[in-house]
C-alpha cells in the first residue's frame, strides 16, 4: 500500500452537533468524504477514525475501513494530527503517503486529490494541501493590512494571488509526518481548487449554504435502483389544479413522462404512485401510466413500508419522490431520496438528488432517464438486484448526448437535418429549427465546412448559376457558409425553443469553431469517415460522436471506430445516395454494425417518404436523422431527398407510435383480452 487517506470523524461538534451524521445532496458527510477518496485512482485504502457508532455505521457502508479512535484524542482541543498518527499505529504496513480528508469539506474532487498526491508521489513536494486562490485584502480588526499596504492599492491584475486554506485534504509524506508531528514540513505546495468546492461546515449557516450548492456541484449519477416511488401532486403535476363549473378537476401533465414510466416497467423496475389524496385524477393518470396507486393514505411511510416489505425490495435501492414536507418520512425511509427543483426547502436538504425539471414539466421523465442509465442492457428484468454494482460498459449501453439518452429502449433520437438547406439565410434557417421543434425532434444539425480547405482546387473557378446570379463555387460555398455570428443566433434561438442543435465538420479548422461554440456532440458525415486527422480531432474533444457510414467499406469503418474509440459513439447506417432508392437502403445493416461493434446504431436516411425510416426503428435505430426542407422545390442540391414539415410531424408521430407498439417481447394476456378470453373460450385453459 503507498497511499492510505484517513478521514478524522469524531462524533462531538460544538457548531453543528453530531455534524459528520447531516446529510448533503442526501449523503452524510463522512460519506462524501469516503466516497472521494474511494473515487480517486491513487488512493490505495481510505480509514475512518471516530469514536462514535452512528458515523462508523455510515463509513462502513460507505466502502472505508474503521479505526476506534480513543477517548482521549476525540476531545475538542484533540489534533487531527493526532487521529491520523494513531490510525497509521494500527495498520501492518506504512504507507508511503498518508492524507488528512475532512468531513467538514462536502465538495472534494477526486481529480483534486489524484493531482496532490501525484506531486508527493513524484517529489515535487512533501506536502501538498487544498487551497483557493483569492486576491482578497486581509485586514485586522485593529485595522491594519495583512497582506498589503493600506496605501497602496494595486489591480488585481497587478498583484499575485494568495491561497486560503480550504481544510479539505492535506497530503503528506508518512515519515515527514510522523517526525514532525504536524501537517506542515519540508517542501509545502497547494493545490487550486474552485471556489464552489470550498466552502468548511462549521455552523449551521455554513451547513445550509452546502445543501444549496449540492444540486449544482455535484455530478449527476446514474440513479441505480430497483423500484421508483413517487408522490403524485407537485410531482406528476405542476401542484396545480384546474376547476370546471361542475367542480370537476383537472391537471397539467408532461407527456413525456408516460414514454419514461413505460421503458422502466419494460427493465424490471417497480413502480408506485402514493397521495393523500383520494382522487379520481390521481387514480385516472396512474391507470394511463399502468402503475399501481395507493391514495386517500393518512401516513405515507407506513404504506411505502408495508409495500417494500411486502413487494421484499431492499429500501437502500429505493427511490421516491416528493415535494413537500409529509414527504419527508418516506424519504428517510430509502436509499435515494429525490425532490423536485421547487421542493419545500426542508424536502431539497433530505434529498440525495435534486431533479433539474419541475413536477409536470419532465420530473418523472428525468428519473426515468438517470435510472435507465444505470441499469445493463443485459439485465435480466424478472428480479430486481439485490447487490449494489458500479455501471458496466455493455453492448449497446446508451450515450448520453445533451439533455437525451442515446440507446436501446431509449426514445428514438431524432434529428432533423438542416444542413447546408438554410442557403446561406438565417431565417430559413430560423424557420427550419422551428419545423423540427414543432415535430418533436431532440436536435437539429448542421453542416460546417472551412470552403478554402474543403473546396477542390479543381473545382473552386468553376462558373456556378446561384440564386444570387453567377459566381465560381468557391464563391457560392463562402455565400451559404455560416459563420460566428449566425451561429451564435442559431444556438440562442435553439435554446429558446427547448432543441439541440451540432453539426458536422469537414476540417479540423471547423472542428475548434464547433468547440469553441459548445455543440453538444459531433457528428461524421459518411464522406469523412477516411479522414483520419479529423477523427483524431474529433476523438481529442471527448464530446460523444455520432458517425455516418454511408458510402464506406467495414474496413473503413473499423480503422475509424478505432480512432474514435467506442466509448461514446453512436453509429449512423446510411446509404449515400440522394434520393435513395429502397433497393439500396439495406437496413439489416443496422443489426450488422450493432453486433459488429457493440454501440447504439442509427439510421440517416435519404430516402423520399416515411416507411424506410419507420422499418429501421423496428429494426432497432436508436436515433433517426432526416434531412428537412421548408418545400422541396426550394433552390439547392439537398431539398429533393428532404422531408417537408408535415412529413417530418407525420415521422415522428409515427415513430412514438412504434415504440410503444414494440413491448417487451415477454408472452402475456392483456387487460384488453381479459373479456373476449371470458366470452369466447368455449374451453378454459388447464
Amino acid at each position: 500500500m503507498r497511499v492510505l487517506a484517513v478521514v478524522p470523524a469524531r462524533g462531538g461538534s460544538v457548531g453543528v452537533p453530531l455534524k459528520n451524521l447531516e446529510r448533503v445532496g442526501g449523503v452524510p458527510l463522512v460519506a462524501r468524504a469516503v466516497g472521494a477518496c474511494l473515487r480517486a485512482g491513487l488512493i490505495d485504502d481510505v480509514v475512518v477514525s471516530t469514536d462514535h457508532e452512528a458515523i462508523a455505521t455510515a463509513a462502513r457502508e460507505a466502502g472505508a475501513r474503521v479505526v476506534e479512535r480513543p477517548s482521549e484524542l476525540s476531545g475538542a482541543v484533540a489534533s487531527s494530527e493526532s487521529a491520523v498518527l494513531h490510525a497509521l499505529g494500527t495498520l501492518p504496513e506504512e504507507p508511503e503517503v498518508v492524507l488528512l480528508v475532512q468531513c467538514t469539506s462536502a465538495f472534494i474532487d477526486p481529480d483534486d486529490l489524484d493531482a496532490a498526491v501525484g506531486r508527493v508521489l513524484d517529489g515535487q513536494a512533501d506536502v501538498v494541501f487544498s487551497g483557493m486562490e483569492t486576491y482578497e485584502f486581509v485586514w485586522t480588526g485593529a485595522g491594519a493590512g495583512v497582506n498589503h499596504d493600506p496605501a497602496t492599492r494595486p489591480r488585481r491584475q497587478d498583484r499575485e494571488p494568495h491561497y486560503r486554506e480550504t481544510g479539505a485534504f492535506y497530503v503528506m509524506r508518512t515519515e515527514g509526518l510522523r517526525e514532525h508531528g504536524h501537517r506542515f514540513f519540508g517542501r509545502v505546495a497547494v493545490q487550486p481548487v474552485p471556489a464552489r468546492h470550498a466552502v468548511e461546515v462549521d455552523t449551521p449557516e455554513d451547513l445550509e449554504i452546502v445543501r444549496a450548492l449540492a444540486p449544482f456541484v455535484d455530478e449527476p449519477l446514474p440513479i441505480d435502483v430497483d423500484a421508483v416511488v413517487t408522490d403524485f401532486d407537485g410531482v406528476h403535476t405542476d401542484d396545480r389544479a384546474y376547476v370546471d363549473s361542475e367542480g370537476r378537476e383537472m391537471v397539467a401533465v408532461s407527456r413525456s413522462d408516460g414514454m419514461g414510466v413505460a421503458l422502466l416497467k419494460r427493465s424490471g423496475v417497480r413502480l408506485l404512485v402514493l397521495s393523500t389524496e383520494r382522487n379520481p385524477v390521481v387514480a385516472a393518470r396512474a391507470r394511463k401510466l399502468g402503475v399501481p396507486v395507493l391514495q386517500g393514505l393518512n401516513a405515507k411511510e407506513t404504506a411505502l413500508r408495508d409495500w417494500l416489505a411486502i413487494e421484499g425490495l431492499d429500501p437502500a435501492r429505493v427511490a421516491y419522490v416528493g415535494n413537500d414536507v409529509n414527504d419527508l418520512g418516506c424519504m428517510a425511509l430509502v436509499g435515494w431520496p429525490v425532490a423536485v427543483p421547487d421542493a419545500h426547502p426542508r424536502v431539497r436538504a433530505a434529498a440525495r438528488v435534486v431533479l433539474t425539471h419541475a413536477g409536470g414539466a419532465g420530473a418523472v421523465r428525468e428519473l426515468c432517464d438517470r435510472v435507465l442509465a444505470a441499469r445493463p442492457e443485459s439485465e435480466s428484468p424478472a428480479e430486481p438486484r439485490r447487490v449494489a454494482r458500479p455501471p458496466l460498459r455493455v453492448k449497446g449501453a446508451p450515450v448520453r448526448i445533451g439533455e437525451s439518452l442515446v440507446g436501446p429502449s431509449l426514445p428514438v433520437y431524432m434529428i432533423g437535418e438542416i444542413g447546408i438547406n438554410h442557403n446561406g439565410d438565417l431565417e430559413i434557417a430560423r424557420r427550419l429549427i422551428d419545423v423540427a421543434a414543432d415535430a418533436g425532434c431532440q436536435a437539429v444539425k448542421f453542416q460546417k465546412r472551412t470552403p478554402e480547405i474543403c473546396v477542390p482546387p479543381e473545382q473552386r473557378g468553376q462558373m456556378r448559376q446561384t440564386p444570387w446570379g453567377e459566381m465560381t463555387y468557391l464563391e457560392y460555398k463562402i455565400r451559404t457558409e455560416f459563420g460566428r455570428d449566425e451561429y451564435t443566433e442559431i444556438a440562442k434561438y435553439c435554446a429558446a425553443r427547448g432543441i439541440e442543435w451540432f453539426a458536422s465538420p469537414w476540417d479540423v479548422p471547423s472542428v475548434e469553431f464547433l468547440e469553441e461554440m459548445d455543440v453538444v456532440t459531433h457528428k461524421v458525415a459518411s464522406a469523412s469517415v477516411t479522414d483520419h486527422e479529423l477523427l483524431r480531432a474529433l476523438a481529442a474533444t471527448g464530446k460523444p460522436i455520432i458517425l455516418s457510414t454511408g458510402m464506406s467499406t467495414i474496413e473503413e469503418i473499423d480503422r475509424a471506430v478505432e480512432i474514435l474509440g467506442t466509448s461514446g459513439l453512436v453509429l449512423m447506417h446510411a446509404t449515400s445516395t440522394y434520393p435513395l432508392p429502397p433497393e439500396e437502403a439495406n437496413l439489416r445493416t443496422i443489426v450488422t454494425l450493432q453486433e459488429r461493434y457493440g454501440v447504439p446504431v442509427g439510421y440517416s436516411g435519404h430516402e423520399r417518404g416515411l416507411q424506410i425510416s419507420l422499418a429501421a426503428v423496428t429494426l432497432g435505430a436508436v436515433a433517426v436523422e432526416r434531412h428537412i426542407t421548408l418545400d422541396r422545390t426550394m433552390w439547392g442540391s439537398d431539398h429533393a431527398a428532404s422531408l417537408e414539415p408535415s412529413g417530418l410531424e407525420h415521422l415522428v408521430r409515427d415513430i412514438r407510435i412504434i415504440e410503444s407498439a414494440m413491448g417487451d417481447g415477454v408472452k402475456r394476456v392483456f387487460p384488453g383480452e381479459e373479456a373476449p378470453r371470458a366470452r369466447l373460450r368455449r374451453v378454459p385453459a388447464p
